[in-house]
């Protein structure tokens, strides 16, 4: 999921928000009338405009059972702070559904926010292996997959060919491309999103576990990150600062930026979503025929990317859960799931759409976005995520930014993690 803002439509939406929806026709309730009826489902902002149409669909058959879209703000601090506002009233939330971010359902289950689920409900065994964990909390499916993502490495095709090198699989094949070859034509090396915010909690959290680590235990009960592996990790993103391979300028890169920067053409390497890929081969794209996607390379092979994309769940405040079930049924379906690809350029969660040739023909990374869904973990699970995403960036990012050695990092992010967890 994008961690990016439009900020005009922010604004007005939290207007809209702080109004009581009147322009929306959303008014507060009480809740768990349960049963069939009308409902509100509240997402970030859909960057690409798919979603209204999915939903006219739903609500031309429905037509008792309508589904009014509130869309947030794209940022996804922001939306999962009006989410927890919603959520946390005195029961009287204005949101049924909710599309949340596949981290926030460890949180919004302890906290009681949203209803747990009955898998048999849901065709659970059709989709990418990993995306379920991501929807259950202490053994119970409180969520239902939506979306799925991973991080791919986009490199440029047309300079390693010229060079007859084959994209990196490991590390020291990374670096040594991004120190070697980047330079020869005018490019920086590599970059990810490392802006103290999600995105670099997600790229820290990769390196971690590419080098065998993790970060947390025990849906979150015990700290596991002081590691040889933790410092292996932390230290391949200090090094690329350090020696200029990763530039100075990609600590400020979010998931646009970064896009951006490859996309016009400055660098060899990228860490991003699968929607950077599509982007940067469409037309007006400066590298448009010449990205390619593989993997993100680890220690000694491919790497363990975090999982990212959106689950939905039902609030426990909603009005008719019998219609909000089969609305997820319906979101997750393989017509609609289709769709979410087509229309949204979004990663789906059916497995058997990553094997279908014309939709590999159209979206070509499809099957190494499935090989990295497969080897994908998800960030580390608490209730207390937003706090632990806090404390992951700061110490990362003073550590990329020369403040701290990665020996330090580490020892410092058992610390505050411990001191979170007790």
């Amino acid at each position: 999921m994008r961690w990016t803002r439009a900020a005009g439509r922010g604004l007005l939406v939290l207007l809209i928000v702080l109004t009581g929806y009147v322009t929306a026709g959303v008014q507060a309730r009480e809740p768990g009338t349960g049963g069939r009826g009308p409902l509100t489902l509240a997402t970030a902002g859909d960057l690409t405009g798919y979603l209204g149409p999915l939903l006219e669909g739903w609500n031309r058959d429905h037509p008792g059972e309508r589904i009014t879209l509130v869309e947030l703000p794209d940022s996804t601090d922001e939306s999962r702070a009006q989410m927890v506002t919603d959520l946390s009233g005195a029961g009287r939330g204005r949101f049924d559904v909710l599309n949340i971010d596949v981290n926030w359902t460890s949180e919004f289950a302890a906290a009681g926010w949203i209803r747990p689920l009955e898998r048999d409900r849901f065709p659970l065994g059709t989709f990418l292996p990993p995306v379920v964990d991501t929807a259950t909390y202490d053994g119970r499916l409180y969520a239902v997959p939506y979306v799925t993502n991973a991080g791919l490495l986009l490199y440029r095709k047309d300079i390693l060919d010229k060079e007859g090198l084959a994209p990196p699989r490991t590390w020291a094949e990374l670096e040594r491309y991004a120190e070697t070859v980047a330079p020869k034509y005018g490019l920086e090396g590599y970059a990810g999103q490392f802006l103290p915010y999600e995105g670099l909690t997600v790229n820290a959290a990769e390196a971690v576990y590419s080098a065998g680590g993790t970060i947390l235990g025990d849906e979150g009960a015990r700290v596991t990150v002081d590691s040889a592996a933790a410092r292996e990790g932390i230290g391949f993103l200090v090094r690329g600062v350090r020696e200029g391979w990763i530039p100075r300028e990609a600590l400020t890169y979010k998931e646009e930026e970064s896009k951006q920067a490859f996309q016009d053409g400055r660098l060899l390497f990228l860490r991003n979503w699968p929607y950077a890929y599509v982007a940067a081969s469409e037309r007006g794209s400066r590298v448009a025929g010449r990205v390619g996607a593989v993997p993100l390379p680890g220690p000694d092979g491919p790497a363990t990317s975090v999982l990212g994309g959106s689950n939905l769940a039902v609030s426990s405040h909603a009005r008719h859960a019998e219609t909000a079930e089969r609305l997820l049924a319906y979101l997750t379906s393989e017509r609609v799931q289709r769709q979410v690809l087509t229309r949204g350029a979004l990663p789906p969660v059916r497995a058997d759409l990553y094997r279908d040739p014309g939709l590999i023909r159209r979206f070509p990374y499809l099957p190494t976005l499935r090989k990295s869904v497969l080897a994908a973990a998800p960030r580390p699970k608490s209730a207390r995520y937003d706090q632990v995403s806090l404390v992951v960036q700061a110490v990362v990012h003073h550590a990329m930014t020369g403040q701290q050695t990665p020996e330090a990092a580490v020892r410092r992010l058992a610390r505050e993690l411990d001191a979170l967890t007790r």
